[in-house]
């Protein structure tokens, strides 16, 4: 580093004192100058792309690893490739926040089981075709609340979320509005399925009777299998490390103000790879125009 300082020091006095001088004063070898020189030469050639990809990183709250920086950077025209994109964020010290059990629901066979209609086929063809739902813990100092958002597997929009101290049935039984507003204006031929795990709180009556009031074919994963419903424990996984893990949070009021805004931003913002390098609503905007 200070070899590099040196030298641009040097290029910056050379047309005064001339390089000779200058390289014997310092005891640098002509050599050892032109590498450096060559070397920040590389680095500035990088200058405006790195500084938009720190912008870009911290515009994340450092959620973005290189691949997504990179697309963001395609779609605003700027022609880079993820490799160099993964250096120039290594070199600024850049680095995307990883992921650190999760709450069990199951009680028991109480109530009914709906069966596996999903049957992990977890690709929609259009939107509000194929929901998906669960309960997730969040634990903050002695409190904990339980989050259960319901995501859309067309394009991984949150339509709607409830977050509470308990999982109880109220809690389910508070599906957000938004998503019964939704399912109830598609045509008859367009029904929704909403899958979940058997949690107890899926097997009761008053929730699979609020289903069928609205139109809505419910689908349970199989006891103890995860991977049918491996969407939501991706969803979770990754609103944990890009929120919860990641501000180490002192108040759960805190906490549930961001992940407000978190939610916006996932929906509106947060680009993916799967949709082309736009957000879940991006995405959702551009099916219904075509």
């Amino acid at each position: 580093m200070a070899a590099r300082f040196w030298t641009q020091a040097i290029q910056t006095l050379r047309p005064q004192y001339g390089l000779e001088l200058l390289l014997e004063i310092k005891g640098m070898a002509r050599s050892t100058f032109y590498y450096h020189l060559k070397a920040l030469g590389r680095a500035d050639r990088y200058e405006v792309e790195k500084k938009r990809i720190c912008e870009i990183f911290h515009e994340s709250k450092g959620r973005y690893g290189y691949r997504r920086v990179t697309m963001q950077l395609h779609n605003e025209g700027i022609a880079i490739n993820h490799k160099t994109v993964e250096r120039l964020m290594k070199e600024q010290g850049l680095k995307c926040l990883m992921r650190k059990k999760r709450y069990r629901s199951y009680k028991g066979t109480i109530g009914k089981i709906a069966p596996n209609v999903l049957n992990r086929d977890f690709k929609a063809d259009r939107p509000y075709q194929k929901l998906v739902t669960d309960v997730s813990r969040i634990a903050i100092g002695d409190k904990k609340s339980f989050l259960s958002p319901v995501p859309d597997l067309f394009n991984g929009e949150v339509l709607g979320y409830d977050i509470s101290d308990r999982a109880d049935l109220s809690q389910i039984n508070n599906m957000p509005d938004e998503v019964f507003t939704i399912t109830d204006k598609l045509p008859e031929d367009r029904g929704t399925i909403l899958h979940s795990d058997q949690g107890w709180q899926y097997r009761h009556k008053s929730y699979q009777d609020a289903l069928q009031k609205h139109g809505i074919k419910q689908s349970m994963s199989r006891k103890g299998n995860c991977l049918d419903n491996s969407v939501m424990e991706n969803f979770f996984g990754l609103m944990k490390s890009e929120l919860l893990y990641a501000n180490n949070y002192k108040s759960m009021e805190l906490f549930k103000k961001d992940l407000k805004d978190y939610i916006e931003w996932y929906n509106n913002k947060r680009i993916k790879m799967k949709l082309k390098g736009m957000s879940p609503v991006q995405y959702r905007a551009q099916y219904l125009r075509e």
